[in-house]
């Protein structure tokens, strides 16, 4: 631990793409953050910030492991975060292809170990659990999940989005019985920053990007009305930090998504036209492109389940936005830039990848 005035929020997943956005908006609004981190992180964490015109002096940090009851907090640690009064979970696994067990132990057993650190503390206003904006869709949510619904769950929809679904389920269900109010954000697909375009994460749309600018894009998996929303990591942060100055009650719930979107032939037209590339020609039906090699279509299984014409309700994430004096970015100018910084970071590849912290 680093020792700080004592802070008055928490974010745990402080270094993945969404929480660092998380924390440096925190820090900007004024008030004494604690943050989790991993091994060797700290430092990579706070230089981050700076870069980022953060003041990281109002930063506490606490080594944690979200796999742990408790968070695998020292007593020491523990006793740090008696006067936080918000906690925001933005750790997550995003990885398409992860076996079950590796999906679960953060996205599911993750999210109750945070729920339950959040129960134990004494001054807590608010837990603000970063989710998914297809969660809620399963007809008989429950947790825990007999073993054969479980199993068919993953099945159909594989370990990453299985597990973000049945941890929203299980935050949702234990909160009331842990007294602990709850706010969850489902945001669309995030995408880089509005005014800088830095993505720093390489998984999702992105890599339709990448077969784009490399010219492996001939054809787009969906229909001409395929709709894949999509956030700015900025206006995420800046609605998450807000929540618990606005949010009341036990259970909240709010889809983040810019409905400005264009549909995805539209939007892959759109940086296709950027980039200086050229257009995908066709629309693939989703139907067909599952019976397709992978080694064809370069679309991940697990991805096509996002690949839908579903529309989503915004109302209550909008009116809270207009409270908190929010409005997303122009979506298309956004669109460009983070194609553009894509490409400046070569999607990623490398062995540090540009904007990451250290493996």
């Amino acid at each position: 631990m680093i020792e700080n005035e004592a802070p008055e929020s928490l974010v745990v997943g402080a270094t993945g793409f969404v929480g660092r956005w998380v924390v440096r908006e925190l820090l900007i609004r004024g008030g004494p953050v604690a943050a989790t981190v991993r091994g060797g992180r700290d430092e990579w964490l706070r230089r981050w910030l700076r870069d980022h015109g953060a003041d990281d002096t109002g930063l506490t940090t606490v080594s944690a492991d979200i796999g742990r009851p408790g968070l695998g907090l020292s007593v020491a640690d523990g006793e740090s975060l008696a006067r936080v009064r918000d906690v925001f979970n933005a750790a997550a696994l995003y990885r398409f292809g992860m076996p079950v067990d590796e999906a679960r132990a953060v996205n599911v057993t993750g999210a109750v170990n945070v729920l339950d650190r959040a129960a134990s503390l004494p001054r807590l206003r608010r837990l603000v659990h970063v989710s998914g904006y297809r969660v809620g869709r399963e007809p008989f949510p429950g947790f825990p999940l007999p073993t054969a619904a479980s199993r068919d769950l993953y099945r159909r929809l594989g370990a990453y989005e299985a597990s973000k679904v049945e941890g929203d389920t299980a935050v949702r269900l234990l909160a009331g019985d842990r007294g602990v109010p709850v706010t969850m954000v489902c945001p669309a697909t995030v995408i880089g920053h509005s005014a800088t375009g830095e993505a720093g994460q390489y998984i999702g749309p992105s890599m339709l990007v990448e077969r784009l600018w490399r010219g492996r894009l001939a054809a787009l998996p969906g229909s001409p009305r395929t709709f894949l929303p999509v956030v700015t990591v900025d206006h995420l942060a800046a609605f998450i930090a807000a929540v618990p100055e606005y949010d009341e009650g036990p259970l909240r719930s709010h889809t983040v998504l810019d409905g400005a979107t264009p549909p995805l032939p539209e939007m892959m037209s759109l940086i296709a036209d950027h980039l200086g590339v050229r257009r995908p020609r066709v629309t693939v039906p989703v139907t067909l492109v599952r019976r397709l090699p992978r080694a064809l279509t370069g679309v991940d299984p697990e991805g096509l389940s996002f690949l839908s014409e579903d529309r989503y309700d915004t109302a209550s994430a909008d009116r809270l936005a207009r409270a908190a004096g929010l409005a997303h970015p122009p979506v298309e100018e956004a669109l460009r830039r983070w194609a553009s910084r894509l490409v400046e970071e070569d999607f990623g590849h490398g062995a540090d990848a540009p904007g990451s912290p250290p493996r």
